[in-house]
């Protein structure tokens, strides 16, 4: 289901809750708007569409990628960047890494280990922030 885009600083403010299997709506909720909001962005995390639960997911071209309480492990790289979000209006400065290693857990809930660079790796990092209340 494709759901409406919070833009509630108080909400997304809050600090994300780690997400159980029966969350698994939320994950599809999430690909779906992501999928709908496809031309003017390229990841959302669950608070941005009002659920509390440490869930992100990006695109990498047609490719949608779900993270499952995503934590990063790993930053080499640091530099800073310009960035936008689809719940806020702007754009803001904030401090990322060129590589980054994350553990979450894919859709099947089996546990993953990957390390990526470059855009899906700023992607990542401004997602894993939403989950933590961090609005840049």
């Amino acid at each position: 289901m494709i759901r409406p885009i919070c833009k509630d600083i108080i909400i997304l403010s809050l600090k994300s809750v780690p997400s159980t299997k029966a969350d698994m709506p939320v994950v599809d909720d999430l690909l779906d708007t992501l999928r709908a909001n496809a031309e003017r962005c390229v990841g959302m995390a669950a608070n941005m569409i009002g659920v509390n639960k440490r869930i992100i997911a990006f695109s990498v071209g047609p490719i949608l990628t779900p993270m499952i309480n995503p934590v990063i492990t790993k930053r080499t790289g640091k530099y800073e960047a310009e960035e936008g979000c689809l719940s806020l209006d702007g754009v803001r400065k904030a401090t990322r890494y060129r590589s980054i290693e994350v553990e979450f857990l894919n859709q099947n809930f089996e546990k993953q280990k990957q390390t990526f660079t470059g855009f899906p790796a700023q992607i990542i990092q401004h997602e894993i922030d939403h989950c933590d209340g961090i609005l840049i």
